[in-house]
């Protein structure tokens, strides 16, 4: 067992990806257990940062497999950067139908769970296949320091 995750919540990362429909691997146990337990959404880099040990292709392919089966989202922010953020549609957790806002600057990226998207309407006959809404300015600390 990964040091980073206790038992009950292994084994609750693991019945995730088991219904998700992907093999369990000790590598995609952390990395889910790392997306659950930050409850905002993590940049490669930033997981990378957690686990130094792990190949970026490998993460790489680790994170979008999530996202495929669709127990993890991404949102792009204005930096270009992909964030991603397990969720879990019978949770709490991030569902994946909502705003986020990120700080420009320390790159802080937060689910706003308590909003919906706004409905779109397109032209009849067009399919969506997604959407997206970052709001984007200062976290509370950036703002803080800013003004001290």
């Amino acid at each position: 067992m990964n040091d980073t995750v206790g038992a009950h919540a292994e084994n609750v990362l693991k019945k995730t990806l088991r219904t998700a429909g992907l093999k369990v691997t000790p590598l995609r146990i952390e990395v889910l257990g790392r997306l659950t337990d930050a409850a905002r959404p993590l940049s490669h880099s930033e997981i990378q940062t957690m686990m130094p040990d792990i190949d970026r292709v490998t993460l790489y392919r680790t994170l979008s497999s999530f996202v495929d089966a669709d127990i993890a989202h991404q949102v792009q922010g204005l930096d270009g950067m992909w964030r991603f953020c397990a969720h879990a549609r019978d949770e709490s957790r991030c569902p994946g139908n909502h705003p986020h806002f990120l700080c420009l600057s320390c790159g802080t990226m937060v689910c706003l769970t308590d909003q919906v998207m706004p409905r779109i309407n397109v032209p009849e006959g067009c399919i969506v296949s997604g959407k997206q809404l970052v709001v984007y300015g200062k976290c509370q600390n950036c703002a803080d320091e800013e003004h001290e």
